[in-house]
């Protein structure tokens, strides 16, 4: 009788080669002021109560926790009438330019000290601060954006007014040439247009579109992660990031609403025909592996958005364990 044998694909722990002694800073960015719905201010709790420091350190990640912002001060501002807080058609500019600025030096100084950072959002315009913050440590880093949407919309042509939508244009510097607000005048605007891909895009504005094609940004969307399967699109995320075979830092910025809202429906702005969970497991799995991630951004986690206790456990779960697979969980 042959004897038959198989040889299972070994796979290696992931080993942050940019991080020394797994050095992790946990950045709590509790703000709701870059969209309309309360609530996603609650995220970061919500996902520390659920246990996630505590499953982090049984990874081996030596962790502090960050509280750069004041809470109380915010929740004062948010309670203001926005319509004192413009600028052209953008709602609260002045409140989301000072209080990303803070993030921004909170987390420049932890990147620098090699530190991984993972911040917990809030809604999704806490970017500008966590990815400006992040360069200034790797001035050659890469940014994967996952999400539904493109968030890159300018001030002039957002139609919702609503700045968790414009933090890509910000972090590119698209408002340097442009009437801006003071508020803003702070962000480096350094991403080079190479230097950042976008996966799972299925909800997309019309002057995004054309941004996004005149800029030549590489973004797979849905599509492409129905027509190649998710990782070949990984795949193609980061040979477009570092091509030729090239290494760098990486970051990634993760909207939970990336994923269906089949399993992630509490967030507040949901589309359907997302990723599957599992699916949105294996992309930062996938990143962790290579070895070059150096942050993590997760956000628009809204427990007051859902219906009943159990769309909260399902959206506070999905997050908790994105950041799981991103920091070393595996299945062996």
């Amino acid at each position: 009788m042959t004897k038959i044998t198989t040889q299972l694909e070994t796979v290696t722990e992931p080993h942050y080669k940019y991080i020394k002694n797994r050095q992790l800073a946990i950045v709590q960015a509790p703000f709701c002021g870059g969209q309309g719905k309360t609530g996603v201010e609650k995220g970061p709790k919500y996902m520390l109560n659920h246990g996630l420091e505590s499953d982090l350190r049984e990874l081996g990640w030596d962790i502090t926790v960050e509280s750069p912002l004041d809470e109380e001060y915010l929740q004062k501002m948010m309670e203001k009438d926005a319509v004192t807080d413009r600028f052209k058609n953008t709602k609260r500019p002045g409140l989301v330019g000072t209080t990303t600025k803070t993030i921004y030096e909170n987390v420049s100084k932890l990147a620098q000290d090699n530190k991984f950072v993972l911040t917990l959002g809030g809604d999704h315009s806490i970017a500008i601060g966590t990815v400006s913050g992040v360069q200034e440590a790797y001035s050659d880093l890469g940014l994967i954006w996952i999400d539904a949407h493109a968030d890159i919309n300018t001030l002039e042509s957002t139609d919702s007014g609503n700045l968790h939508g414009c933090p890509v244009s910000f972090l590119l510097g698209l408002h340097k040439d442009i009437e801006c607000p003071e508020s803003f005048k702070w962000v480096p605007g350094k991403l080079n247009p190479n230097k950042i891909v976008y996966v799972g895009l299925r909800d997309v504005d019309k002057a995004e579109k054309k941004i996004i094609k005149d800029l030549g940004i590489k973004a797979f969307s849905m599509y492409h992660v129905d027509k190649f399967g998710i990782n070949k699109v990984i795949e193609m995320a980061l040979e477009c990031l570092h091509p030729n075979g090239g290494r760098g830092p990486i970051m990634c910025s993760y909207d939970v609403d990336a994923v269906d809202p089949l399993f992630v429906p509490a967030t507040g702005t949901p589309v359907r025909g997302g990723l599957t969970l599992r699916e949105g497991l294996f992309l930062v799995e996938r990143l962790a592996e290579t070895g070059d991630l150096v942050a993590l951004d997760i956000v628009e986690c809204n427990p007051d958005l859902a219906i009943n206790d159990i769309h909260v456990s399902d959206t506070i779960s999905a997050g908790c364990a994105i950041a799981r697979c991103a920091l070393g969980e595996t299945l062996l």
